[in-house]
């Protein structure tokens, strides 16, 4: 399955709106067009056809994890001992289910994937581990590495120049 997806074509008005809504997007169409020098209405079209294009795909409020209590942040190399499409569609399931797991990714190199894990404490995360991880099926190894301090985090994604 290619991941690849064709390029959006966009323009500055565009690609402006995609950085004022990656700023704040719980920003109205009438302060967005505002920003933007549209009426509401353009703004609201052009904003649709961003969503139904998938390139806006949701919205969410960005929230401290550690202002709610989820002080520890893990780093999670999954290793398996068998690589059939059944166990790594299993394996994925149960991962999507698990709001812990804020991202999973299938990668190169040593590991079969990597997850970034929240938890409360070392003891939260262990159960996690020992609950949920320790029992799918076909995984060799499971290494963490426990972030010490964050350096940087976003959810933003550069906004390309145009061509």
């Amino acid at each position: 399955m290619s991941t690849n997806r064709p390029k959006i074509a966009m323009d500055a008005v565009d690609r402006s709106m995609l950085q004022l809504l990656q700023d704040d997007g719980a920003l109205s169409n009438a302060a967005l067009g505002e920003k933007l020098s549209l009426s509401v209405t353009p703004c609201w079209r052009r904003r649709k056809h961003l969503e139904d294009q998938g390139v806006i795909t949701g919205y969410q409020a960005n929230i401290d994890r550690r202002a709610i209590g989820l002080n520890l942040l893990a780093f999670v190399h999954i290793t398996f001992n068998s690589h059939s499409d059944k166990t790594a569609d299993n394996f994925e399931a149960v991962i999507r289910g698990r709001p812990e797991v804020l991202s999973c990714h299938k990668i190169t190199g040593a590991a079969d994937y990597l997850l970034q894990v929240v938890a409360a404490d070392l003891d939260a995360y262990g159960e996690f581990i020992e609950r949920v991880l320790r029992r799918q099926a076909g995984i060799a190894s499971i290494q963490s590495s426990l972030a010490l301090r964050e350096v940087k985090y976003s959810s933003r994604v550069p906004i390309p120049e145009g061509e």
